[in-house]
């Protein structure tokens, strides 16, 4: 058993991006902030089901090309090899709790130069 306070932890990218409060050993368990008009490039994952529930803001989240236009209290979950992008195209920030599983210490591929 342990307790962790967000406090205590870091955006990967200063205001942005994922703040793990967990990583492994059976999943990963994330807060994600994007500020107005920030992404996070197109990815999947070959083993891990990656799932958001939205608690602050709007985000587009696009799954195999289709855009989910996702406001707070609600949930989407993404199978492995099912290509995401999360793009906050709003006026302000979005805050959502990201959890992945089972943990894989590598297993994103970043799709480069994504459209859809």
């Amino acid at each position: 058993m342990y307790i962790v306070d967000e406090k205590d932890k870091e955006y990967r990218f200063g205001d942005s991006g994922p703040k793990y409060l967990m990583k492994g050993p059976r999943m990963n368990l994330a807060i994600v902030q994007f500020q107005p008009k920030q992404d996070f490039k197109a990815h999947f994952h070959r083993i891990m089901e990656e799932n958001f529930y939205i608690l602050e803001g709007e985000v587009d989240i696009v799954v195999d090309g289709v855009v989910n236009h996702m406001k707070p209290g609600q949930f989407i979950h993404i199978e492995p090899n099912e290509v995401h992008y999360c793009i906050n195209s709003y006026d302000q920030p979005v805050r959502m709790v990201s959890t992945l599983a089972p943990f894989q210490e590598i297993d994103k591929v970043e799709i480069d130069n994504y459209t859809y």
